[in-house]
């Protein structure tokens, strides 16, 4: 495998690669390293590469001339190569995408600089745009060392130990589990037992099962990457249950104030299919209580009769789950009313949260709530509009309003219950 960098500082390099496995794979043979001073490539004088961007704005532009003539100029006919440009926009590089880079046999990356670089060099001549995190360096050349080092690890004879490769932390979308050496006891703190068993079937289990625990623990989103047995698969039920990150949310189905068609505001009417998805969606990811908020006295009834028939009704003997479902709904008049009932439940008012198919100023992303609910600091209540939504003056009072679910097409008329399922999945999941 080739690696041709190109950058602007070539002496940041001296180091990085002088020891350890890199090191070694250069000397071998196995990798070959060739850093491209980009001011040999400009034709303006002192090797200028940047210049002040169109448009006006802070920084520098790297120049796309030079870039072009380097990239032609190292690019070898007959190899399988691949042109990376690194910068904080790009692709967010993984395990994954470095074998996947492995397929090459020539990488060329080009280490981003100063505000970035002209477009049209990513239109003629890059492949890939890569980011090693998001977060912002000094330069593309941190990122390129990265790169470099794990795509390398990934080559045949890079690594003299296969089997070091084949265990290392994320293969097979796992984080490594815990290991111990001597001493056996280091101040209090004893090598588990089961390590020193000899038994290897045993410990080969262990071990697995810690890496599924670290996984979940640390980022359980890279367990979907992990092959799991039926087995493992029920441990990281029980991991879920036994490590839940205990929020304090609750959600309200709002029949009024709500909006029809011609937008005026009226009581909307029960629906049961709402009652028996949005409590399993609820039940589902851990909702305190689901409130179902109708202020006319006949639709409070009929709600209050399907709840009563599966809770303690025929419904209780014939779907235990849907029962244990329906326990979690209470049926209220007004808004403020579950306010003040979440508030003596909770010793606190809880945040309002609003959700709306219309677009508004100040709008809230998921994951910017996300990070506020899993800080169990204060309760939410999530507010679920029916018929055309939610009120202005009820938006307008919210702590925070959801940004609109939207696809990859102008629609946009989900049912309050696909919604609900949605954002949901999106604020409470696990990841897994």
């Amino acid at each position: 495998m080739k690696f041709d960098i190109v950058t602007i500082f070539p002496g940041f390099f001296e180091s990085v690669f002088s020891f350890g496995v890199i090191s070694r794979a250069v000397e071998n043979k196995t990798v070959e390293i060739n850093v491209h001073d980009l001011r040999g490539f400009s034709g303006a004088k002192h090797g200028k590469t940047d210049d002040t961007p169109y448009g006006g704005g802070s920084g520098m532009l790297m120049t796309p001339e030079p870039i072009g003539n380097a990239v032609c100029g190292i690019r070898e006919k007959g190899l399988r190569s691949a042109v990376i440009l690194t910068t904080p926009k790009g692709e967010e590089f993984d395990d994954r995408k470095a074998q996947e880079l492995c397929g090459f046999e020539q990488l060329i990356i080009i280490c981003g600089r100063y505000e970035g670089v002209d477009d049209r060099i990513n239109e003629l001549y890059v492949d890939m745009e890569i980011s090693t995190g998001k977060y912002i360096n000094s330069g593309g050349e941190y990122a390129c060392s990265l790169i470099v080092d794990a795509v390398s690890r990934y080559l045949p004879g890079v690594l003299g130990n296969t089997e070091s490769l084949a265990s290392e932390s994320l293969k097979n979308g796992l984080f490594e589990y815990p290991q111990y050496t001597k001493p056996r006891t280091y101040k209090g703190k004893e090598v588990p037992e089961i390590l020193l068993s000899g038994d290897h079937e045993k410990i080969r289990k262990w071990r697995r099962r810690e890496s599924i625990k670290t996984t979940f623990i640390q980022n359980p989103a890279f367990l979907d990457d992990a092959q799991l047995s039926e087995e493992e698969d029920a441990f990281l039920k029980e991991l879920k249950v036994r490590n839940s990150p205990g929020f304090k949310v609750y959600i309200a189905l709002v029949h009024y104030p709500a909006y029809n068609s011609r937008l005026e505001v009226i009581p909307t009417a029960f629906k049961s299919i709402d009652a028996h998805d949005i409590s399993r969606d609820a039940t589902t990811y851990g909702v305190r209580k689901f409130y179902m908020v109708n202020p006319v006295e006949e639709q409070r009834r009929l709600a209050g009769k399907l709840v009563d028939h599966w809770i303690e009704g025929e419904g209780k003997n014939f779907n235990e789950t849907k029962s244990r479902a329906f326990g979690i709904i209470s049926i209220m008049s007004t808004i403020e009313e579950v306010v003040e009932q979440i508030e003596k439940i909770e010793g606190k008012k809880p945040k309002i949260v609003a959700t709306d198919a219309r677009f508004s100023d100040d709008m809230t992303g998921y994951r910017a709530l996300r990070e506020k609910i899993f800080k169990n600091t204060e309760p939410f209540l999530i507010l679920f509009g029916t018929g055309w939504g939610l009120t202005h003056e009820t938006v307008k009072a919210a702590d925070y309003v959801l940004k609109p679910i939207s696809g990859y097409s102008e629609f946009n008329h989900l049912s309050v219950r696909s919604a609900a399922a949605i954002v949901l999945d999106r604020l409470l999941s696990c990841g897994t």
